[in-house]
């Protein structure tokens, strides 16, 4: 059962080492209020889970970042970047004022 156990593991390290090119970016889901909105830095910042970062915002939503409700609350998908804050993919406000309650990546809905 122990040598099973190692043989894993050791299995698991070499795909992970076999592969280095491979981006570990990932796609994360928050709900949270919207702390501040840099439109200058193109960027939103939020907060989870007592934690509090920023959100670079793609080039196809920094028209619409100012539309966002200061102190709204957001369904944001990001996707996560390996030693950079993640990245906007898309936005759904849940409450507050908003011109913009929805973009998917491409336009406001």
């Amino acid at each position: 059962m122990r040598f099973m156990l190692v043989f894993t593991v050791f299995i698991l390290c070499l795909t992970g080492l076999a592969n280095p090119g491979q981006s570990a970016a990932a796609e994360k889901s928050y709900y949270s209020p919207i702390i501040n909105v840099d439109v200058e830095n193109s960027r939103i910042l939020i907060s989870t889970l007592g934690a509090v970062f920023w959100v670079e915002v793609p080039e196809q939503a920094r028209p619409h970042i100012e539309k966002l409700p200061q102190s709204g609350l957001v369904d944001i998908v990001v996707e996560t970047r390996e030693g950079q804050p993640p990245m906007l993919k898309t936005w759904k406000v849940k409450s507050g004022e908003s011109t913009c309650l929805h973009f998917d990546g491409k336009v406001c809905k």
